[in-house]
């Protein structure tokens, strides 16, 4: 990356900062502002920056942000709350996640013969995850009934972490198809190994680190500056240690993020501010890097059946699985199909991609990072332009609905797409 691109970095996060209470309030989201940017200054703009996506800066912040989205996120859930309360994501997770995955890989495998059904397996896991920044007006607006922001802000928060073992199961499988066969057995070995371990080294770190910083808070023996770096040193470690082990780090951070924020007790005010600033960032420049580096290389490779998947894969398997999901829940069919519609794919897609192309050895990588790529641009124009209107004529709807499911009062779980913290109650308002 050379002193221009970085120079034009700089001046657009200082543009976005100057003018960003006025444009949260229109259509043009942070993570499409951003995209935007990085095609701008890209080689498919004016060329500013030669970012290409074997770049080392990008993978870099790929894996760092991707690390601390895992962690943070896990870590504002409250797990007792969400058994108690939070029935819709539950479903969503449980039981519209699997289903996405399945009808996902249903598409790939007849648009894309070549991947056969490990590689469309992979392809759907890939995609599975949602990203509640790319229509952050959903979240954030007011007029949405509270039980069904949070139920869109807490199946993103979790469902990256729950498809990751999804993505590196299918990686592995797909790997192992595409070796040789003394080598397949060595690969499924990996990645059993990687998949099994790594939970365990999540649980000894997150557990023990929510102890030790609840008991020092208690005692008042830390600062709110040094708590903060002790919770991403938790996420790092955890990481770290399970990578040097031979396991997967990003599912031990997952895992210590969950597991810390069951133990700790005391109001951890570092997980409710770090994604809005440091972690915000990392974010914006992951979009940035996606814009620079990777839709332009996609754009010569996209043909009907990329196009076609990219839109069956953000309207019918996502809302089809929703759906069904929701049968039973008693809330009507306008809910089903604003959930449905508003599960964008974002970061978690762009990073799970990356990691493929870093680590993954397959004749058919070029196809699936293609056709994530495709599918996260048009999620992030679609869903950043209709996010506000449609919020609006939601909740309007809500409104008129008065007392049912979709009014129900929940508790409030701040997640890292900018919505509001929850009372100190612990009630929504």
């Amino acid at each position: 990356m050379n002193l221009a691109a970085v120079i034009c970095i700089c001046l657009a996060v200082v543009t976005y900062a100057l003018f960003s209470d006025k444009l949260a309030r229109s259509m043009l989201t942070p993570p499409l502002a951003f995209a935007a940017f990085g095609f701008a200054i890209g080689p498919g703009g004016f060329g500013f920056s030669k970012m290409e996506v074997s770049h080392g800066a990008i993978h870099l912040i790929a894996e760092a942000t991707l690390i601390l989205v895992l962690f943070t996120d896990a870590a504002r859930i409250d797990l007792s709350r969400l058994r108690a309360d939070h029935t819709l994501p539950v479903r969503l997770l449980l039981i519209g996640l699997p289903l996405t995955i399945v009808a996902g890989a249903g598409a790939a495998y007849l648009l894309f013969p070549s991947l056969g059904l490990m590689g469309a397996l992979l392809l759907a896991a890939v995609l599975a995850p949602t990203d509640a920044a790319l229509g952050q007006a959903v979240v954030s607006d007011p007029a949405v009934p509270v039980r069904i922001r949070q139920a869109i802000n807490v199946e993103s928060g979790l469902n990256d972490g729950i498809a990751l073992p999804a993505v590196l199961i299918f990686l592995t499988l797909a790997s192992a198809g595409a070796a040789t066969q003394g080598a397949a057995g060595d690969f499924l070995a990996l990645g059993i190994l990687q998949i099994a371990i790594a939970p365990l080294v999540g649980i000894g770190i997150g557990t023990a680190g929510g102890h030790l910083i609840d008991r020092a808070a208690s005692q008042g023996l830390t600062n709110r500056a040094f708590e903060g770096m002790a919770v991403l040193a938790l996420a790092v470690g955890a990481f770290a240690i399970s990578e040097a082990i031979g396991s997967n780090g990003f599912i031990a951070a997952f895992t210590a993020g969950l597991c810390f924020g069951t133990t700790v007790r005391h109001r951890c005010a570092f997980l409710f501010e770090f994604m809005e600033t440091e972690g915000q960032l990392l974010t914006l420049l992951t979009f940035l890097a996606f814009g620079a580096a990777m839709i332009p290389g996609a754009i010569g490779h996209i043909d009907l059946a990329v196009l076609g998947y990219a839109v069956l894969s953000l309207t019918v398997v996502r809302m089809v699985p929703v759906c069904l999901s929701l049968v039973g829940s008693r809330v009507g069919l306008p809910t089903h199909l604003f959930l449905g519609w508003f599960g964008p794919r974002g970061l978690a897609s762009i990073l799970f991609a990356l990691l493929i192309v870093e680590n993954a050895a397959l004749p058919y990588r070029e196809e699936i990072l293609v056709a994530t790529i495709v599918t996260v641009s048009l999620s992030i124009i679609a869903h950043g332009l209709s996010a506000a209107p449609l919020a609006r004529r939601y909740g309007a709807l809500a409104q008129r609905m008065g007392e049912c499911e979709e009014n129900v009062p929940v508790s409030e779980m701040r997640l890292r797409h900018g919505n509001r913290p929850a009372p100190e109650d612990g009630r929504a308002s």
